[in-house]
């Protein structure tokens, strides 16, 4: 019997967006094998996803390197895919569509368009909502596209919780990709430093870098939860988020993590987009958007967690 692929290469906070997707396509195709393309980074974490019965790493390699690309069409070839959720829906991936699984039914952005609606156009709706779109006019039903269930990506975190802590905490983060800068807001120093004027026999200030965020972690007055002297796996990280009793995060992949979990907590946004276009927004887990980051006060902030905390 021939096997479903779907293909999300990345980022963190994307994977964590597509996973009731996923789930809605294994519950759609019970008695076929589902895997995942996607990047090495996020393999390990993505294995032990239970809608999936394996996870294939794409190197994402440039175009050009035709020994990559053969060696990956050969790769894929051995599955014998007969359906592809594109998920990515990139240049890349549209790419494949044509050179390296031309012979399996694709659905992707191009397949959810109303007739003579622009991709442009289609591209600003909700994340979630585009994906719902895509799955329904493929035939599967969409219980748990907009329903996500982080449930399954849990562990017991309990021994870095007291090695940092003897009581709640508030997990801050920091961080965003180098190449972008304008997701960062500038003023998370003085807003910890206040956290813990506000908050100081309550609640402790964490940090949790990622592999390329410890240097940078170093550099605020917080603890920073470590593993053997390294970053937590990503899995450790959902649990910390779990258990944290508030979040405030730039527009990453933690902030997409607590807001599926439902989490209390704040999101912070400048015009690199809107929270309505990442589907960000739950119950407990809200944005707080402005024009330009550096105009959002650290005061506002504190407001925020105070009235959500008290």
């Amino acid at each position: 019997m021939s096997n479903i692929l779907i293909i999300k290469h990345g980022s963190l906070g994307d994977l964590i967006q597509a996973n009731g997707a996923m789930k809605d396509i294994k519950k759609f195709y019970p008695n076929r094998k589902v895997f995942l393309l996607t990047s090495q980074p996020y393999s390990i974490f993505m294995s032990e996803c239970p809608y999936l019965d394996g996870v294939l790493i794409d190197k994402r390699l440039p175009r050009w390197n035709l020994f990559y690309l053969n060696n990956l069409k050969k790769a894929l070839a051995k599955y014998d895919f007969s359906k592809v959720f594109d998920l990515q829906n990139s240049k890349r991936t549209k790419f494949y569509k044509r050179f390296i699984i031309k012979n399996a039914e694709w659905s992707s952005t191009e397949t959810a368009l109303e007739p003579g609606q622009k991709k442009s156009d289609f591209d600003e709706d909700p994340v979630l909502d585009r994906m719902e779109i895509q799955l329904k006019k493929s035939g599967v039903d969409t219980e748990f596209t907009k329903n996500i269930d982080l449930s399954w990506a849990t562990e017991n975190a309990s021994h870095l919780v007291k090695y940092y802590t003897n009581r709640e905490y508030i997990l801050i983060f920091p961080f965003c990709s180098p190449k972008l800068t304008k997701k960062k807001w500038p003023y998370y120093k003085e807003l910890i430093q206040k956290l813990k004027q506000e908050f100081k026999n309550k609640y402790s200030v964490l940090l949790a870098p990622g592999p390329n965020e410890l240097e940078e972690a170093k550099q605020f007055n917080a603890k920073v939860i470590l593993e053997n002297n390294q970053p937590v796996n990503i899995k450790t990280l959902v649990s910390l988020i779990y258990g944290a009793k508030f979040i405030i995060a730039n527009d990453t992949g933690p902030a997409h993590i607590a807001s599926h979990l439902d989490k209390k907590g704040l999101a912070l946004f400048g015009s690199h987009t809107s929270a309505k276009k990442v589907s960000i927004e739950n119950f407990n887990f809200k944005p707080l958007s402005v024009k330009d980051l550096k105009d959002l006060k650290v005061e506002t902030v504190i407001s925020e967690v105070r009235s959500k905390l008290n």
